[in-house]
């Protein structure tokens, strides 16, 4: 069941014809205080007017629209009365789908181009200058508009770079407005948003708080709920919005696998037990996962016996509330939407308890599942959590154990864990800290020789990973100053025994993954 309140208001349909930047079209609209959602392009005219969406998006995609098999919109869903914006695309489907030409002119159109309007540039694009920089990726080009359409904008090779059907309120650009090479491309949704559909900027955080613990209060009643707290960005503010709902009907359980970075394990039980005044089970269980791990080499299995032993120990934990009905989980968005089913709500194990059994018998309370990963912090920010919590980068769930190449030891838990908050604090005080997506220390299963001291040395390298991005589906590695760099191998080497080499890691994903096991 969701129980993010996001129902209640206004929404807008981002409908994803397959292209890589469906999501960034969602946080676009959001952006402009409106709340987004995205379908797949399968969605039919019937499923479209029971959401009663204030308007329509239409994504770009990867095909040509006389692909056979290329994805198609339901025509009747034009017949709603639903303001409709095609990108991309999007566009060409808008245009082929309602009387226009569409065709392979064989000029394409890649990367930075430049974009005139007509008369004005129409609605959308009106108050824009008469030419700017927009960003383009198509090979096909609308060539003639379909009937009681107007041409707004066109390229020298796009005659036809932006359309409006003003009566039927629908339109269409060539270009992505959602990508910030595109000068003005916000102003581009807000326009439509606003303008042509009428929406009111209500999606704020004070209104998704606001929301999402009158629904939570609704769901629970005067029940009990639990919840499985890691320390995570996601985890936290969860615990921390269900709390302000229901105060001490929440109760938190802490894992402490051993496996955590330097001092987060106290730092979870300071802020949510101390200053957050949540009851808070704290299990003490590093022994258990050493043990488990112990003669482990092979990545999946130190992960799958991670994830075993976490819920075993969770059970145990949570198996002393009795009366709890309910397990609050810190559920995103991203999450619903790769998971593309509609029992979406179901426990999967890259969620932050760690994998819970579907034989557990607890209904769910996921009040951040309509938001992404960005909207999080700024919730969290809202509910008082310390920047620490609330800006801390992403952590696997099976922790450093991923993170050593290897068999896993308390030794080298504790090698990893001081390299670790090395590189984090250098990050920090040289001010990238929002600016990089995740940056870590890595511990390889070598060994390096080396010169300290005038003696040979046969100690372990470190590897510093660093690298920007903005889902992780795709990353580049961090082009840190190699000042940085330097200080980030000098206080590892002299201040972490048992390391003589410190390497950066220059991979970007693809081909790569971020983590390294």
């Amino acid at each position: 069941m969701s129980v993010s309140g996001a129902e209640s208001f206004p929404t807008v349909l981002v409908v994803d014809f397959g292209a890589q930047y469906a999501q960034l079209i969602a946080r676009r609209v959001r952006e402009a205080n409106v709340y987004s959602e995205i379908v797949p392009h399968t969605v039919t005219a019937d499923e479209v007017a029971a959401r009663q969406p204030v308007g329509i998006i239409l994504s770009g995609g990867p095909k040509s629209v006389h692909v056979e098999g290329a994805p198609r919109l339901d025509p009747a869903v034009y017949d709603l009365g639903v303001p409709v914006l095609g990108i991309c695309y999007g566009a060409q489907l808008v245009a082929s789908q309602l009387g226009g030409e569409v065709s392979r002119t064989g000029r394409g159109e890649y990367g930075r181009t430049g974009l005139r309007t007509i008369d004005g540039g129409g609605t959308l694009l009106g108050g824009e200058p008469p030419e700017f920089g927009v960003w383009m990726s198509h090979f096909d080009s609308i060539v003639t508009p379909p009937p009681g359409f107007t041409v707004t904008a066109t390229t020298d090779d796009a005659p036809v770079a932006a359309l409006e059907d003003r009566a039927r309120r629908i339109m269409g650009v060539q270009f992505h407005p959602e990508v910030v090479h595109t000068e003005g491309g916000q102003r581009v949704f807000t326009r439509f948003l606003h303008e042509v559909c009428g929406c009111d900027p209500s999606w704020t955080m004070d209104s998704i708080i606001e929301t999402s613990v009158a629904s939570v209060r609704a769901q629970v009643g005067d029940g009990r709920a639990i919840c499985g707290l890691s320390g995570g960005v996601d985890s936290a503010v969860a615990a921390a919005l269900v709390h302000r709902a229901i105060g001490g009907q929440l109760t938190c359980v802490f894992v402490d696998t051993g496996l955590l970075r330097k001092g987060e394990a106290e730092q979870v039980v300071e802020e949510f037990q101390r200053s957050q005044g949540i009851e808070l089970i704290h299990v003490r269980a590093a022994d258990r996962f050493f043990e488990r791990l112990a003669g482990l080499t092979d990545p999946e299995d130190k992960r799958k016996a991670i994830g075993e032993q976490f819920i075993r120990v969770f059970e145990e934990a949570a198996g002393g509330i009795t009366d709890a009905r309910y397990l609050v989980q810190g559920t995103l968005y991203p999450d619903v939407i790769e998971s593309g089913t509609p029992d979406a709500a179901k426990i999967k194990s890259h969620h932050n308890v760690g994998g819970l059994p579907d034989d557990m018998e607890f209904e769910l309370v996921e009040p951040l599942r309509a938001l992404f990963k960005d909207e999080v912090r700024r919730v969290g920010e809202e509910l008082g959590l310390p920047s620490e919590i609330v800006w801390r980068q992403p952590f696997p769930g099976p922790g450093l154990g991923v993170r050593i190449v290897g068999e896993v030891t308390p030794d080298k838990v504790a090698t990893l864990q001081e390299a670790d908050a090395i590189v984090r604090a250098e990050i920090r005080d040289a001010g990238l800290e929002r600016d990089i997506w995740q940056a870590f220390a890595v511990l390889p299963d070598i060994r390096t020789v080396g010169v300290m001291g005038d003696e040979r040395t046969y100690a372990h390298p470190v590897i510093i990973r660093a690298v920007t991005s903005e889902d992780a589906m795709t990353a580049d590695w961090a082009r840190l100053p190699y000042d940085l760099l330097e200080r980030m191998s000098s206080r590892i080497i002299n201040e972490v025994p048992g390391v003589n080499r410190v390497a950066y890691d220059i991979t970007s994903k693809p081909p790569g993954t971020i983590e390294w096991e």
